[in-house]
């Protein structure tokens, strides 16, 4: 593999947590919908997983944030599956002829507690991105009880991903 042809990338997302769980918004993580009464708020699925995801594949393409390719405000998106958003993401690094070498995501969050969801939302990564499960890492840490997380206001993810392809 010729190292000149790799590309990083890092990617980073926040969503609030709602005042009051709605049904027509349940708590979606890593395309994994959580039994967790709890939504975010946010102009589509609010998935901070997938959302950090498209940032660091959009930052290794040099092709700008999420924000740039799916504004919110545009009406368009309102809703949005983020699992639809990655699609594009995908459709995108495919064109310039690039593939996944591995995805390292790390969600902070003192709430909801992760570890029981992991297993499924690993699967769930690694079949919409279609790559291997060990080529993904996922974990999950808190801020202590500090700052906004800490005071269980909402919930971040920091991704990073490794392409090759196109020298």
């Amino acid at each position: 593999m010729n190292v000149n042809s790799m590309r990083i990338g890092h990617g980073y997302d926040v969503h609030r947590f709602a005042n009051e769980y709605s049904e027509n918004k349940p708590l979606i993580l890593a395309g994994v919908s959580l039994p967790d009464k709890m939504s975010l708020l946010a102009h589509s699925d609010g998935d901070v997983i997938l959302h950090a995801l498209c940032d660091a594949i959009l930052g290794a393409l040099g092709a700008g944030d999420i924000g740039l390719h799916f504004p919110d405000t545009d009406p368009q998106f309102a809703g949005a599956s983020s699992g639809d958003l990655l699609k594009h993401v995908l459709a995108l690094m495919d064109s310039q002829e690039r593939y996944l070498i591995n995805v390292d995501i790390t969600v902070i969050a003192e709430v909801p507690k992760l570890s029981p969801h992991r297993v499924n939302m690993i699967s769930s990564l690694a079949y919409l991105l279609e790559l291997p499960e060990q080529q993904l890492n996922l974990k999950a840490t808190t801020t202590e009880g500090l700052g906004a997380i800490g005071r269980k206001e909402g919930i971040a993810c920091a991704a990073v991903v490794l392409l090759a392809g196109n020298a």
